[in-house]
């Protein structure tokens, strides 16, 4: 099955990310698309197996296949758990439904590793763009300050959400470079150290619930194999896809 086929007929969410989702859109923004889809369980029992990811085919959409998607989620993978909290769902069907209703069973204290080595990776080029040009890359420096923000967020209370709200004006002066680096660099290090503090209280639990996970990714694998398999006479009916609206 063409990797573009498996996004068009077997997607069960996808979502608009980056400055769309983030509250930090101008008119300028592109559209980030984003999408997780679940290969047929039978495409598993051939040698050559489903791709875990598939670029477009549109522009400026990617997507992950279930499992890998699940995988990288339990890890704390900052893309993967802000994709699942987006607030702007183009299409979900029940297998989706069931996903996002998991948001919870993802999330754990590992993300503050794994925020803080994301942000960390972006600090560095950040600086090398400060020892290269004089001046740092604007718009990366606001993506991390909102980065950090979320991950500070994240740990005091429990609940990821990634749209800034009021931050909005604030950072948009760090894209637009009203700010000093020598500003933006304090009120990232004060933002870290919230971070540290916030995890030490935080409500989040030690390890994500990777059980409920597995039985909710081998239940469908099985649902899937019971199913339709590719390639099965045209006329059998898709899962039903939900609207946006209406979501938990």
């Amino acid at each position: 099955m063409h990797p573009e086929a498996l996004v068009r007929d077997h997607t069960v969410y996808a979502c608009v990310m980056g400055s769309r989702a983030f509250g930090l859109a101008t008119d300028t923004s592109d559209t980030d698309r984003r999408g997780v889809f679940l290969a047929p369980t039978a495409l598993f029992w051939r040698f050559e197996k489903p791709p875990t990811h598939v670029e477009g085919p549109g522009e400026e959409q990617f997507s992950w296949e279930l499992e890998r998607f699940c995988e990288l989620a339990l890890r704390g993978n900052p893309n993967i758990l802000e994709c699942l909290h987006s607030p702007l769902v183009e299409h979900v069907d029940d297998t989706g439904r069931e996903l996002l209703s998991l948001r919870g069973a993802f999330l754990s204290r590992r993300v503050h590793g794994t925020f803080t080595r994301y942000a960390l990776g972006q600090r560095r080029k950040l600086e090398a763009g400060v020892r290269a040009t004089g001046v740092p890359r604007w718009k990366h420096a606001m993506h991390l300050l909102r980065l950090l923000t979320t991950a500070r967020d994240l740990l005091l209370t429990g609940e990821l959400r990634i749209d800034v709200g009021d931050q909005r004006e604030p950072l948009l002066a760090v894209k637009r470079g009203e700010v000093s680096w020598a500003e933006a660099e304090s009120w990232m290090a004060r933002l870290g150290a919230e971070a540290e503090q916030a995890l030490h209280r935080t409500p989040l639990p030690p390890e994500p619930d990777e059980a409920r996970v597995g039985d909710f990714l081998f239940r469908t694998r099985r649902a899937s194999a019971h199913g339709p398999q590719p390639g099965a006479a045209p006329g059998v009916p898709k899962p039903r896809a939900h609207p946006a609206s209406g979501l938990p």
